[in-house]
């Protein structure tokens, strides 16, 4: 009885100290979230390794799908609407499988977000679309996913492994509704002029509507340096440089009693392109 006892002591501890031991993943996981337009992007993904493997073309094999990544499936989420690869895509979770091939990849949508390794229905595919490949000096030992070359409107998603880069376009066509919010507020007791003015000079390109619209931000808000100095920066790309070089001397003189050293340079590397 004692023996059994003891024997089953030793088993308990054994699963114990099982249950209580962890090892590092050997593909580890990452999230990855980038503010875009007037929302977000976020990607969950394993990353395996290289390990002296032979990668595309033997352990990714050409022409068949693929979870681009390891273990459950990629999984890409928009909370806003886009275009992804010239394609529209709603707000939502998907799943994100390729295709690799040696020219070009075939990039995937698809609903499959509880799937795991190789499960796949083309039946559920949202958006597909080819991407051609890129090949880079140095190899990447860790399959990694990133942002880059990000826009008010547009950026690149960068899938990349060994000396293989792909890069997906993605762009939110968020004008139309920023002049619709605009206008709207514009119609209450409280103006955004600030906010309008940088609309109408960013994006819309239209100087006299922005040059009007910081002009009234400044009458609410007389010490605002920052707000001086883009007056001087639209007037300077109008052409008035006499206007805008007033401007920028209120900006510095405010700049300066604030105390922020920051403004007192941008305008005085302003004012010298001025002269």
């Amino acid at each position: 009885m004692k023996k059994l006892l003891f024997a089953f002591s030793l088993l308990c501890t054994a699963t114990i100290a099982t249950a209580q031991l962890k090892m590092p993943a050997p593909s580890p996981s990452q999230t990855i979230k980038q503010d875009f337009a007037l929302g977000s992007i976020e990607i969950i993904y394993s990353r395996p390794s290289i390990k002296g493997r032979k990668v595309f073309g033997d352990l990714v094999p050409y022409n068949a799908v693929w979870r681009t990544g390891a273990n459950a499936a990629t999984l890409i989420k928009f909370n806003d609407a886009v275009e992804i690869g010239g394609k529209k895509l709603d707000t939502g979770t998907y799943a994100l499988y390729s295709i690799p091939n040696e020219g070009n990849w075939e990039i995937i949508l698809n609903k499959g977000i509880t799937n795991w390794g190789t499960e796949y229905k083309q039946s559920e595919d949202v958006v597909r679309f080819k991407v051609n490949t890129m090949k880079m000096k140095e190899a990447v030992e860790t399959f990694t996913m990133q942002f880059a070359n990000i826009k008010p409107e547009s950026c690149d998603l960068q899938i990349m492994w060994d000396k293989t880069v792909v890069s997906i376009p993605v762009t939110a066509l968020i004008k139309d509704r920023m002049r619709a919010s605009i206008e709207k507020a514009m119609m209450g007791d409280k103006k955004p002029y600030w906010n309008a003015a940088q609309f109408y000079n960013e994006y819309d390109k239209n100087s006299a509507k922005a040059l009007e619209n910081i002009n009234a931000a400044v009458a609410q808000n007389p010490k605002a340096y920052y707000m001086w100095l883009y007056k001087a920066k639209i007037e300077k790309d109008m052409g008035d440089k006499k206007a805008a070089m007033a401007s920028s001397q209120k900006s510095l003189m405010l700049a300066k009693e604030a105390k922020n050293e920051d403004y007192v340079k941008m305008n005085e590397d302003l004012m010298k392109k001025l002269k």
